[in-house]
Formats: C-alpha cells, sequence, structure tokens
C-alpha cells in the first residue's frame, strides 16, 4: 500500500495541492483522475518521488519515502515500475534492449538470466518474438504494450501510468486497460493511474481519487461514480463523455 498522507505542494506563489491524504491499495487499479491543472500529475510526481513535497508525507509499506535519504530512496525505486505518457521507448534501442534496459540498471544478472526475464515479459503481453524490432516499427498499441513489459521487467510491487490511453484508439485503450488490470491483480501490484479516459473509469476503477483544484474533492470505486451527487465530479464526467461523443 502506498498512503499519502496531508500532502501539500506550490510552485512559487501558486497553491497546486492542498493537504490531500488518499491510499492507494495493492492487487488495485487506483485511479486519480481530473481536469487538466487540477493537480492530478503533480500529486503522482510527489508520490512517486520526482517532485519535492512542501508539507506532509508519502509511506511505502510502513516505509517513509518522502523522509528517505538519496541512497534509502534508490532501494525503493528497484520495487516501482513506470509507464510513461507515449510509452517513451528509446528509439535507438530493439523491443529486447528497451525492456532490459532497467535490468542492466538495477540488477547483476548474467545475459542469460536477464534474456529469460525480457521473454517472459514479452510473452506476458502478447509480444513474443518482436524482440528485435525497433519502435519505429511498432504500432501504437504494441508501443505501450513494450512500455508494460519495460515497466514490469523487475517484478515492482508499485506500479504508475501516466495516462496509458493517450493516442490511442478505443479498442486499443481498452485492450491496454484490461493488460494493465491483469497485471495488478495477478501480481497483486499497487498500481497508480493517472488519466482523464472515462472507459478506463467504468472499466477500471477498483478505487478512483478525483482531484479538483488542487483538493481531494471525491474518492469511491467505478461502481460509485456513476451515481455520485458530486457537482463538480458529474460536471468532470459528463463534460468528458459529451466531448468525446462530439468527436
Amino acid at each position: 500500500m502506498i498512503e499519502a498522507r496531508h500532502i501539500s505542494k506550490s510552485f512559487g506563489d501558486k497553491q497546486v495541492l492542498t493537504d490531500i491524504s488518499v491510499k492507494f491499495e495493492p492487487g488495485k487499479t487506483n485511479l486519480i483522475i481530473g481536469q487538466s491543472g487540477s493537480g492530478k500529475t503533480v500529486l503522482m510526481k510527489c508520490v512517486v518521488g520526482l517532485l519535492e513535497i512542501d508539507s506532509g508525507e508519502v509511506d511505502y509499506d510502513g516505509r517513509i519515502y518522502s523522509s528517505m535519504k538519496i541512497k534509502e530512496k534508490r532501494a525503493i525505486r528497484k520495487e516501482l515500475g513506470m509507464l510513461f505518457q507515449g510509452g517513451a521507448l528509446f528509439d535507438s534501442l530493439t523491443v529486447q534492449q528497451n525492456v532490459m534496459f532497467p535490468l542492466n540498471m538495477f540488477t547483476k544478472q548474467s545475459f542469460k538470466e536477464k534474456l529469460e526475464r525480457v521473454n517472459a515479459c514479452l510473452e506476458r503481453v502478447n509480444l513474443a518474438d518482436a524482440n528485435n524490432l525497433m519502435p519505429s516499427e511498432l504500432s501504437g498499441g504494441m508501443i505501450k504494450r513494450v512500455a508494460i513489459a519495460r515497466a514490469i521487467s523487475l517484478n515492482p510491487k508499485y506500479l504508475f501510468c501516466d495516462e496509458p490511453n493517450s493516442g490511442l484508439d478505443p479498442k486499443t485503450a481498452d485492450r491496454i486497460d484490461k493488460l494493465i488490470n491483469e497485471i495488478t491483480k495477478e501480481f497483486n501490484i499497487t498500481t497508480i493511474v493517472n488519466t482523464h479516459d472515462m472507459n478506463s473509469v467504468l472499466n477500471t476503477g477498483d478505487k478512483i481519487a478525483y482531484i479538483h483544484e488542487g483538493n481531494l474533492w471525491w474518492e469511491g470505486t467505478k461502481e460509485d461514480v456513476m451515481n455520485s451527487t458530486n457537482k463538480e465530479l458529474n460536471e468532470f464526467i459528463f463534460s468528458t463523455e459529451l466531448t468525446k461523443r462530439i468527436k
């Protein structure tokens, strides 16, 4: 479990997050949703340690991550998997080299051991035998699946996904949602997904935190979200759905 307690963050005179407390549970797809500029991306970056918080603390299974020194944080970072927006593959590396990259950085395994792990991860995302392909030869959905394989290569306890469906058609986006959800439950990972995709919310939202103007405005599940009486949440949900229909 990851727990954020009383997180506040500002940039200069602009207060971006105000006293946010939220728990992200293992074996569940935990979603952070909100309008652009609401603070959801900043919250994820604070939780993962990419931004220093002004006050509060971030707890990884009883370990106060936000108070740790760099060497202590490095040990926890080996337990993190990251799925970046757009996939963020290295263009000059093959699929195999991309997935192997974290293993080269954080393990002392032999090449044979690393290759076995790479192949297992690629098979898990239905990309067996794609080892020697270059990113330029992949579709958008394949890029995301390679990025997922890379993110799980170190058997992470915690998985962070930033807008995993951006740029994908609805059918491919559904497949990525399903894959992230399956892997989360299969390996009991604490998964945190930053998204504004309402299909993701309704399909995979085991737990949802809605951020509004830097505040935690609503919490619930995918079953709760459509029955909510929260005015701002409803406006966000239905304006998002309307925008999708117009497009």
